[in-house]
């Protein structure tokens, strides 16, 4: 990997930009959200994204037309990815703080493996278990559990901090469920059908905030324009596009290594923009979820396979 970073760093640049936005979004959709109704910003982000992938779409679609018999599975992995994921995302990341969200969310590889082991029979050792324990004992910290118990937590952060876990676990549950479609159909197959469910699914929930409160749409700035700009064509459009590039310049386990620089991208953000800053419960969580992960997925690699982790 390090040679090629040197004589062509263009796929790793990808890579890295691709994280970066992603890693930004935590704290754009925090912004976002004091603007935008929860599952409006939700609709809104992938009609968009939506409309700009119809065309990519409609051309994959000419090459391989869609088994009707897979519809129910492409529908699944749409509610899981992306409605059930965004939903819980959305309205947790509104509980907690950005620095929180991004760092639980490395429980996700830490999760596909440990899923992978339990429904797929995918060989696992011994020393990635225990750093699944490792990294889960930090995300249970970091979530407040241990305050929880004397009483000392926050009601609002501790049932944000358990919406970020949920959104991960329903996100891999989807994951591991695509990875039978993506042998079938491209990931740009797989991502647009999953936008147009999570737009079909939002317009509802969007619909009924606006008739419940019709003039939310007074108090929109340039600001929150800009963040639904973020979302919609950097985050879902472009990273995606800067991902699966580097993706086939590299490989999947390289691809996937550029995610641990989210978190760092959005503490950094947060603190700048959002003057969240770091507790001493945050720093023994992150550091137990950052050896789960290396123990959990890289120490001793066995029989998993690894994912795309399109972050959406």
């Amino acid at each position: 990997m390090a040679s090629g970073i040197f004589t062509k760093p263009w796929p790793y640049l990808a890579l890295l930009l691709a994280h970066m936005i992603w890693g930004g979004n935590f704290v754009v959709a925090k912004v976002t959200l004091q603007e935008f109704p929860t599952y409006t910003l939700a609709f809104l982000r992938f009609a968009l994204a939506s409309l700009f992938l119809a065309p990519f779409f409609l051309a994959e679609t000419r090459k391989i037309k869609i088994d009707k018999k897979d519809f129910p599975k492409l529908t699944l992995i749409g509610v899981l990815i992306i409605t059930l994921n965004i939903a819980f995302f959305f309205t947790g990341i509104q509980k907690t703080t950005a620095i929180n969200a991004s760092v639980l969310t490395l429980v996700i590889p830490m999760l596909s493996v440990l899923l992978g082991w339990l429904f797929l029979k995918e060989k696992v050792y011994l020393i990635n278990l225990a750093g699944i324990f490792a990294g889960l004992m930090g995300a249970l910290i970091i979530v407040g559990v241990p305050k929880a118990i004397f009483g000392e937590a926050s009601s609002q952060s501790l049932i944000g901090n358990f919406l970020i876990i949920l959104a991960s676990v329903v996100w891999v549950t989807g994951a591991i469920i695509s990875r039978q479609m993506l042998q079938k159909y491209s990931s740009l197959t797989v991502v647009a059908f999953a936008f147009l469910i999570g737009m079909i699914t939002f317009f509802p929930l969007a619909a009924f905030e606006y008739i419940e409160n019709p003039g939310w749409t007074n108090r929109i700035t340039l600001v929150g324009l800009l963040g639904l700009l973020y979302m919609t064509m950097l985050s879902s459009v472009s990273a995606y596009f800067l991902f699966e590039w580097g993706l086939a310049k590299t490989n999947i386990i390289t691809a996937n290594l550029f995610q641990y620089i989210e978190p760092f991208v959005a503490t950094t953000l947060a603190v700048l923009i959002l003057s969240e800053s770091l507790s001493i419960d945050f720093a023994i969580g992150a550091i137990l979820i950052a050896v789960g992960v290396f123990l959990g997925t890289f120490a001793k690699e066995a029989h998993h396979r690894h994912h795309k982790a399109h972050r959406i």
